[in-house]
């Protein structure tokens, strides 16, 4: 896989479609009663969340932008790669406290082992390597062995589950 510079991770702006209709859905109740024109924050704090959460990594520095804030890590203070709630990616520190990857999902994984510069792997992929050589590759390419099973009479089979 090649190099990259810099990835960044967000939510799908398709997640502001349900800020929308949450917008068209508060506004009969904003309207019949006075003072509920407050409803309109919530679709509106949701679509602040979507558009603010964002993970930006560099094959230096991880960057994790939430709504009020941001927290920049160096590689090389990532002690590990956590899997949160929800499956979302926390990476722990060499202090132990974890740091929220928002919107980095476990299928980012790859992505992320691709832009930290071999410092993370991904589980159950090999890193590239010189090939096998001949014996070794046959060895490999050859089919496992498989025991028959005894057959087994189905009158056999009736007796046994009877007794």
């Amino acid at each position: 896989m090649a190099d990259v510079d810099k990835l960044v991770f967000r939510i799908p702006a398709v997640a502001l479609l349900a800020s929308a209709v949450g917008v068209i859905c508060v506004t009969p109740v904003a309207f019949a009663v006075p003072g509920m024109q407050a409803l309109y924050v919530l679709p509106l704090a949701f679509a602040v969340w979507v558009v603010r959460n964002r993970t930006t990594v560099t094959p230096s520095t991880i960057v994790a932008r939430g709504v009020f804030g941001k927290k920049t890590v160096a590689w090389t203070d990532v002690k590990a790669i956590k899997l949160a709630e929800k499956s979302w990616l926390s990476v722990q520190l060499n202090d132990d406290t974890l740091v929220k990857l928002p919107a980095v999902r476990m299928m980012h994984l790859p992505a992320l082992a691709a832009v930290s510069g071999g410092r993370i792997t991904v589980p159950g992929v090999k890193p590239e390597a010189e090939p096998a050589p001949a014996e070794e590759a046959a060895e490999v390419n050859a089919a496992p062995e498989v025991e028959a099973a005894p057959e087994v009479d189905a009158a056999e089979e009736r007796e046994r589950a009877g007794q």
